[in-house]
């Protein structure tokens, strides 16, 4: 493995395991077998490498993840990823509006999926 590759996949890491916390994300490499490493690995670099571009913040990017989720209807990944946006920074009030917004631009079935994950994110 190159040293850019290995640098790539550190850097995500962390960011990673700043926004989903040390403990969820310790948990998806318990499993030691070679198909889960290269998965672990394969997200780590590819969707939590994106999270290192500075262009968007990881604000702005836990708010474009969570719309898009709550678009794909994959309301458990909303749900850890509602947590996530929390230590990024963005508000409850904030994510309230996101909810709404999502309802308005995917349908209410969209939005009521989204705002159970995120009731259930705030307990």
């Amino acid at each position: 493995m190159s040293n850019s590759s290995s640098d790539r996949f550190e850097s995500a890491l962390a960011v990673r395991r700043d926004v989903m916390g040390a403990e969820y994300v310790d948990k998806a490499f318990v499993d030691q077998s070679k198909e889960n490493l290269d998965f672990q690995r394969f997200v780590t670099e590819t969707a939590w490498g994106q999270w290192t571009d500075p262009r968007l913040s990881r604000r702005e990017r836990s708010l474009v993840t969570l719309a898009i989720l709550a678009t794909l209807g994959k309301s458990e990944e909303f749900e850890l990823h509602a947590r996530g946006a929390i230590r990024n920074g963005v508000t409850r009030e904030e994510l309230d509006a996101l909810v709404l917004h999502i309802g308005a631009y995917t349908g209410a079935p969209s939005g009521i999926a989204a705002r159970r994950a995120l009731k259930s994110a705030l307990a």
